[in-house]
């Protein structure tokens, strides 16, 4: 079935285009939430890693694509800082995307209820 775009209410068609900028909201934030946890994941296994050597071990830190000398306590205080950084983002992230997934099916049935008597 095709569906002619002309012959639809304006209502319809501005809802048709809110579906389409929630689904790109969607997607984009969805990527962005599995860079965050990426990251999360990388700072975690760092996080272990400092854990595991003594404070007196020679630890580097990588800044603008170069490798800088660092004190181990120092760079795990940054990174657990960091940690919590990327949790609250990960975390606000799940939430913003939970409600726009909620209006995006809010919308999608709304829409489909519409087309339906078309």
């Amino acid at each position: 079935m095709t569906l002619n775009l002309d012959n639809l209410p304006e209502e319809t068609k501005k809802k048709i285009q809110e579906l389409t900028a929630l689904g790109q909201n969607l997607e984009f934030l969805t990527q962005q939430k599995i860079q965050i946890d990426t990251s999360l994941r990388e700072t975690e296994l760092a996080i272990d890693e400092l854990t595991k050597v003594t404070p007196e071990t020679t630890v580097y830190k990588n800044i603008g694509g170069i490798l800088v000398k660092a004190e181990r306590n120092k760079l795990l205080d940054e990174k657990k800082s960091y940690k919590t950084t990327l949790e609250m983002r990960s975390k606000t992230l799940e939430q913003k995307t939970e409600r726009t997934r909620k209006t995006f099916e809010t919308l999608q049935k709304s829409l489909q209820a519409d087309l339906q008597y078309k």
